[in-house]
């Protein structure tokens, strides 16, 4: 197993400079392999960003322009990721759910949801099984609509993607 111990000041200070111009896990542990030599799993990046207190650059999704169904043209497929938004009752906004293409640390799948009432949040399942939705507002909970939506369209995206 790789431990940080196993670096000197010079190369810990190297991939805080890494993860500061916006490597993420995995381009750590590609430069460690092809600037430092060492061969390490993908796990033991994991640790090592622990021990070395790295703090990852997420990059924001801009959102995107409503269109009208009059705007959208006609004949075009659903993304690979993403599943085309289901009406919510009401009128409402659609629940929009997408699939991460690499998924978080902890999580088997994870991706990101929007709400009918605009509000964003994070969702995945964790390496148990266990559903879990962090919304960005802190103390905010869907309606029980928009949670049966959320659940209708996560299960037709894994479909899909699996």
């Amino acid at each position: 197993m790789f431990s940080a111990s196993q670096l000197s000041e010079e190369q810990k200070e190297t991939i805080r400079e890494w993860v500061a111009e916006g490597d993420q896990m995995a381009d750590v542990q590609r430069r460690l392999k092809e600037d430092m030599d060492f061969s390490v799993t993908y796990m033991d990046t994991r640790f090592l960003s622990l021990d070395l207190d790295l703090q990852f650059i997420v990059e924001e999704e801009e959102p995107e322009p409503e269109q009208s169904a009059a705007e959208e043209p006609l004949g075009d497929a659903p993304l690979p990721d993403e599943i085309a938004p289901m009406p919510a009752p009401g009128g409402a906004q659609s629940v929009r759910v997408s699939l991460d293409t690499i998924a978080r640390p902890g999580a088997m799948v994870s991706g990101k949801v929007t709400f009918s009432d605009g509000e964003n949040g994070l969702w995945m399942i964790d390496e148990a099984g266990r559903p879990s939705v962090d919304p960005d507002t802190a103390g905010y909970q869907p309606t029980q609509e928009d949670l049966m939506t959320f659940q209708t369209e996560l299960g037709k995206l894994l479909d899909n993607h699996g």
